[in-house]
Parts: structure tokens; C-alpha cells; sequence
């Protein structure tokens, strides 16, 4: 039978341990805060320790969660193992990880020099190899891990009205990535699976200037919104927690219907 609080217990991170890059601003604070919000001590990474990333750390340690930062390039293996050296020496194992850190542009492709099209991957594409390789090496030690990598729904679909060949393909690397991953750890005890947001209403797609093309975004989608940051962290508890223990290799599209179309 099932016990009075058995959901409860599906979702408490309590004891837990998650590392979150990009976690400075974005889908990344936003995750960071409600993994903590379920009960995890957080190690935040970003590649710069502004306002932002403070922010996050003293978000985490306000809802009574421990939280230390750690400033780093996803582009460098070597910032990822010493944070990952950092989180054993913290809290002593690592039983959570979500990738969210990326950039996004749009040029079109017949423009785009070679330059722009090696950023977007090395980060968002190799910058998550990186940190799941890292982030696996300390999850054997612990013995069983769940790695959430942010993906995006540009991964699945062309988007209309914006030309980012290299945005999009990054992205359908880190699902096809997540489900490679999922399949060589399957019996290592580490879970991958991946979240494709939809349009987000993130700092970048908030700006001044952004007004015309977010007007865009919501009209295209069904629901005629975009989300909030905040819609983003369910998914992600979700994945991390018990509750999604039978899961591995999955794409989560969170888009408010627009793949339907």
C-alpha cells in the first residue's frame, strides 16, 4: 500500500547534493533555487562570479540549504574536475547535475563565420560533454547519480523567423548526447535525461529591444505565452528526485504545446 506521504518522499531531495552550471541567471538560478527548494545543498557554477551567481548562493542558503560557489568554463574539462573536486570536499559525493549553462545568437548561415558556429558549440554542445563527463566521475564514487542536461526545443524544430543553424543543431546534440549517455550509464546507476524548454521568458528574451520578436514567441505557441523561468524548475525536480527513477534517456519538451503545431 502506499504510505500517506509517499509523495512527499518521491520529491524530497533532502541529504542531496547538486552541482548546477549556468546557475547564475536564467533557467539555471531558477533550478538551482528549486532543487534547494526540495531540500539540496547546491554547488553553483558559472563562468563568472558576478551579482547573478551571489544571488543564487544567497537564495539557496536563505531557504536553509548549504550552498558554495565555484567560477568556471564549461569549455575546460579541467575547471569542471576541480569543481567537482570542490564538491567532494564540500559535501562528499555528488548525487545531482544539471548542465543548463549556454549561449544563444541568430545570423544566417551564409554570414555566420567559423568563429560564431565554434562558440555556440563548444558551449553549449562540448560544455556539456565536459560537465557530464566530470559530473559522472564523481557520481561512480558516490555510487548512482542524476544528470539533467537543458536542452531546448530548437532541437527538435527550425524555429520560424530565426536563422541559428548553430543554436539549433548545438541543441539536438545535447538530446541525442543525453540518450548516448543514458544507454553507456544505464548500468553504472546514473540516470540522463534532458528538458527542451520552449520559449522562455529568460533576461535575454526580456530585453528592450526583444519586444516585437517576444510578441512573436508567444503567438506562436499554443498556450500564447512564453514560460517563466519558474516553469522550468518542476520539470527539473522532477527528474532529479525518486520520483523519476524508471526515467533515463528522456527528452522532456516543457513548450507550452508548440511542437504540436
Amino acid at each position: 500500500m502506499i504510505a500517506k506521504d509517499f509523495s512527499q518522499q518521491l520529491f524530497n531531495l533532502q541529504g542531496r547534493v547538486a552541482f548546477v552550471t549556468g546557475a547564475g541567471s536564467g533557467i539555471g538560478q531558477m533550478i538551482a533555487c528549486g532543487l534547494a527548494s526540495a531540500g539540496a545543498n547546491i554547488v553553483c557554477f558559472d563562468v563568472r562570479e558576478d551579482q547573478g551567481l551571489n544571488e543564487t548562493v544567497d537564495a539557496v542558503q536563505a531557504m536553509g540549504q548549504k550552498a558554495c560557489l565555484f567560477v568556471g568554463d564549461v569549455r575546460k574539462l579541467s575547471d569542471l574536475r576541480e569543481a567537482m573536486a570542490q564538491t567532494k570536499s564540500h559535501f562528499g559525493r555528488l548525487d545531482i547535475a544539471v548542465n543548463a549553462a549556454g549561449i544563444a545568437n541568430a545570423n544566417p548561415a551564409l554570414e555566420m563565420e567559423a568563429e560564431q558556429w565554434q562558440r555556440v558549440i563548444d558551449i553549449n554542445l562540448t560544455g556539456v560533454w565536459n560537465s557530464c563527463k566530470a559530473e559522472a566521475e564523481l557520481m561512480l564514487e558516490s555510487g548512482s547519480g542524476s544528470i539533467i542536461n537543458i536542452a531546448s526545443m530548437s532541437g527538435i524544430i527550425v524555429n520560424r523567423g530565426l536563422e541559428q543553424a548553430h543554436y539549433n543543431s548545438s541543441k539536438a546534440g545535447v538530446i541525442h548526447l543525453s540518450k548516448s549517455l543514458a544507454m553507456e550509464w544505464v548500468n553504472k546507476n546514473i540516470r540522463v535525461n534532458s528538458i527542451s524548454p520552449g520559449y522562455t521568458a529568460t533576461p535575454m528574451n526580456t530585453r528592450p529591444e526583444m519586444v516585437h520578436q517576444t510578441k512573436e514567441f508567444e503567438s506562436q505557441t499554443p498556450i500564447q505565452r512564453m514560460a517563466k523561468v519558474e516553469e522550468m524548475a518542476g520539470p527539473a525536480i522532477f527528474l532529479a528526485s525518486d520520483a523519476a527513477s524508471f526515467c533515463t534517456g528522456v527528452d522532456l519538451v516543457v513548450d507550452g504545446g508548440f511542437v504540436c503545431w
